[in-house]
């Protein structure tokens, strides 16, 4: 992860900032990913920090298993974020991803242009991904609202949505952001990227070693 500036245009764009840390983490003895150590800190931590450099209007986590410590956490944070974390707690995590997703995206509030939709178990996601898909957006055609990054193939996370996107998918009860994509192709616009960060999480035990990670 290497540090840059929002670019000039990007910067006028007001990012919402939706971060999904929901998850039991069961496949790495329940520790919860977002606490994951790289550098010295955690994967929680990297992200927060990386994403005040686009002065977030809204800065959403989602928690569920785990949520005391992810909580514990955000509060530390909190103490010297500028633009700090507001936390929605999902009551029932194990009905799955959607259900965080629904939850965090009914939790918006105030004005944003774009949403970017996390997930927090991305060791190298940081101000140059963030800013690659917003140069994307920038760069989309008439009626593409959404910038899905695409590494070989493979489908990449953080998602970008426009606030058309987010209401269209908010009007539709029970209705999540891969459904919407998945029923919307054309509003789709795929930002082909050689960056393997977008492909990159934390899912298995030996992804901790692959990754310089550490659980505490």
């Amino acid at each position: 992860m290497t540090s840059s500036s929002p670019s000039t245009q990007a910067s006028h764009l007001r990012l919402a900032v939706l971060l999904l840390a929901a998850g039991e983490g069961s496949r790495l003895g329940t520790h919860p990913k977002a606490l994951l150590r790289k550098a010295g800190q955690t994967l929680l931590q990297r992200f927060s920090g990386a994403i005040q450099r686009f002065a977030p209007t809204q800065y959403t986590v989602v928690t569920g298993f785990h949520a005391e410590a992810i909580q514990s956490e955000i509060e530390k944070l909190n103490t010297a974020l500028a633009h700090p974390i507001k936390v929605i707690q999902n009551p029932a995590p194990e009905k799955g991803h959607a259900s965080s997703v629904r939850l965090g995206l009914e939790s918006l509030k105030g004005e944003f242009d774009v949403l970017l939709v996390a997930l927090s178990d991305q060791p190298e996601i940081g101000v140059i991904e963030v800013q690659e898909l917003l140069d994307a957006f920038l760069k989309r055609e008439i009626g593409e609202e959404i910038i899905l990054p695409m590494v070989e193939g493979r489908r990449g996370n953080p998602v970008l949505f426009s606030r058309k996107a987010i209401s269209a998918i908010l009007a539709n009860p029970g209705m999540v952001c891969r459904k919407y994509m998945d029923a919307h192709p054309d509003q789709v616009k795929v930002m082909h990227a050689s960056n393997q960060a977008f492909v990159l999480d934390v899912d298995m035990p030996e992804d901790i070693h692959k990754y310089k990670l550490s659980l505490t």
